[in-house]
């Protein structure tokens, strides 16, 4: 489960990685969609490393 938990976090920092440069060259409306690609990147990251730390963190 392990595994899993740090293929979240890698993935969280790839849409990181694309989107910060993407937020900046693309056109107007899309833009946005980077910018929320990296926000939803930083969540993916934070939240597949904590359960990559403390598994057991949102059980009870």
């Amino acid at each position: 489960m392990v595994m899993v938990y740090l293929a979240l976090a890698l993935g969280g920092v790839a849409l990181i990685a694309w989107g910060l440069p993407a937020a900046h060259r693309l056109r107007s409306p899309l833009d946005v969609v980077a910018a929320a690609t990296v926000l939803l990147g930083v969540v993916l990251a934070l939240l597949g490393t904590l359960l990559a730390v403390a598994p057991h963190f949102f059980q009870g």
